[in-house]
């Protein structure tokens, strides 16, 4: 029996069971495809997810891999205003003051090289979870092979469409948006335009999230289309959207793209006996603003010492109660709300107006008044929660 299993081989995933692997659980993380999936997905951490990446010891690689940032542009397209500021006013307030662009995928394999050096790990992909069950001494997950694994406990952290959350028969409560997001990933030269490395495009037609995600000048643009046109034809659909949304000079050359629907949605709870749910597998947002993928981090930063202190030190599992309840309330009361309304600001131009107008003065002032832009860039770390065990004095501190 394995003292954990994580189901789910995307960032929330790696990173939960590398940090149990490093505080001396013993785990195993099964993954239904046959390696990490990288098609295009998020690709901006936020400063404030920087301290919980250095203290696993990954953080210098994923900045070398990736690249980190500061500036951002919020371009008003109809009117041609430029909004611009930096991240400098967070000198003293962090050791790590900028945000770090690498596509998830990335990040998920180092964490995954890092997990698969340890003798208390291991990784299984193409193990495709069908059942799981659970009693008094642990869980039971039936493979798609028919295998039959067993754990003390289990992590869901499997995605949106979670087979374990499924299997624990919780809700996903919310709501789908009549839009679909579609990422692409270009080689293009947006800085010829005088991009940002990451900038918002204001506008109720022509909306789009564009990032540099490579040093060697691959860029994320992010834009909608109407959910109702036909997914399977989306490529076809590309050339022409691009034709609005490629400022610069020259030509491009897509790499690769993926459409995908968006949700906001939340499992009624994120602990059932034994199986906890995180990522992904228990809350979903539009991914503007990136706080999908910061929230999803910070689930793992405060489960896995939590975890770990009830495998190996027999701390109270009600501990795990107090984890999900705070991750919870974290995706309803401000992961969720700030998606949705920055959603509305880029890609729908807050309908235009007044309400457009108060939304441009409030980016006016983050540009003009470091003490503003100091407060609202103070968002992303109230994403997140410290774990219970380590605000508790009896329990250790793991690395």
């Amino acid at each position: 029996m394995k003292d954990v299993i994580v189901v789910g081989g995307g960032p929330t995933g790696f990173i939960t069971a590398l940090g149990l692997a490093q505080a001396g659980v013993e785990v195993l993380l099964i993954e239904a495809g046959e390696d990490v999936i990288d098609s295009p997905r998020a690709a901006v951490y936020h400063w404030s997810t920087l301290d919980g990446l250095e203290r696993l010891g990954i953080r210098e690689e994923a900045e070398r891999i990736g690249f980190p940032k500061q500036d951002y542009l919020w371009l008003v397209r109809k009117t041609g205003e430029r909004i611009a500021y930096d991240l400098s006013v967070l000198q003293g307030t962090t050791r790590f003051p900028y945000n770090i662009h690498l596509g998830q995928d990335r990040l998920a394999k180092i964490a995954r090289d890092r997990l698969q050096k340890l003798p208390n790990a291991e990784v299984r992909f193409g193990t495709r979870l069908e059942r799981l069950s659970q009693d008094a001494d642990g869980v039971t997950l039936t493979t798609d092979k028919g295998e039959e694994l067993r754990a003390r406990w289990v992590v869901g952290a499997d995605g949106a469409g979670s087979t374990v959350r499924h299997q624990l028969g919780l809700a996903f409560e919310g709501f789908t948006w009549p839009e679909r997001f579609v990422a692409t990933n270009v080689y293009h030269d947006f800085e010829s335009a005088d991009y940002g490395l990451s900038t918002m495009v204001i506008d109720d037609r022509w909306g789009a999230v564009i990032v540099k995600i490579a040093r060697d000048g691959l860029w994320r643009c992010t834009y909608m289309e109407d959910a109702a046109l036909p997914e399977e034809t989306f490529l076809d659909r590309v050339p022409a959207a691009y034709e609005h949304l490629l400022a610069g000079q020259g030509d491009y050359r897509l790499d690769r793209a993926a459409p995908y629907k968006m949700h906001q949605r939340c499992a009624e709870m994120f602990r059932e006996g034994r199986v906890v749910l995180a990522g992904d597998a228990a809350h979903v947002t539009n991914p503007t603003g990136g706080f999908g993928l910061t929230t999803g981090l910070f689930d793992a930063y405060s489960l896995w010492p939590t975890l770990a202190a009830v495998v190996l030190d027999g701390a109270d599992p009600g501990l795990l109660d107090l984890w999900a309840q705070d991750r919870r309330q974290v995706y309803l009361e401000r992961t969720s709300p700030q998606a949705s309304a920055y959603k509305r600001f880029v890609f729908h131009a807050n309908g235009g107006g007044a309400e457009l107008e108060a939304a441009l003065e409030g980016m006016r002032a983050m540009a003009r008044d470091p003490d503003v832009r100091l407060q609202r860039l103070m968002f992303t770390k109230g994403l997140e929660t410290a774990s219970p065990v380590e605000t508790a004095i009896p329990f250790p501190a793991y690395r």
